[in-house]
């Protein structure tokens, strides 16, 4: 069981980098004016989850209980928190200091969603190593 754990956190820790990769891509063309990084990034996370629905261990690994909940608390992490987040720090700098154009009101979103996803890590870090004192913990009482 705690091989599938590790496998459902790495698989929704490099999800959400792929993910943080297309959002900062768009703040990047935006602000170069070239589409470039976004069709790089776009051609990056096309050809992972072509792979991921083409390679059948993948495949069901995806499938499993552990892979969909940790990826449901991946995307409160870095999607629905930073949007409203992103939301609300948008009106308040807007009504107290200037109004903020597309590019800020993204980069504003970014630099939320890149925080949640770090705060995501640490809580999936912080699981690790409760399981894993945990099950030394266990190991100890057993052979003592």
């Amino acid at each position: 069981m705690p091989k599938v754990r590790h496998y459902a956190d790495l698989v929704t820790v490099l999800s959400g980098l792929s993910w943080l990769v297309v959002f900062w891509s768009i703040s990047l063309t935006a602000q170069i004016g070239s589409i470039e990084p976004t069709l790089a990034a776009l051609l990056m996370l096309g050809t992972l989850i072509l792979v991921s629905f083409v390679h059948r261990p993948i495949r069901v690994l995806l499938r499993r209980y552990h892979v969909r909940k940790r990826r449901t608390e991946m995307w409160m992490h870095i999607l629905a928190l930073p949007l409203m987040l992103a939301f609300l720090f948008g009106i308040v700098i807007e009504n107290l200091l200037a109004p903020l154009s597309g590019q800020q009101k993204m980069l504003l979103f970014n630099v939320f969603a890149t925080a949640g996803w770090l705060v995501f890590v640490v809580t999936v870090l912080i699981k690790l190593a409760i399981h894993q004192a945990r099950r030394s913990r266990n190991n100890g009482e057993t052979a003592g």
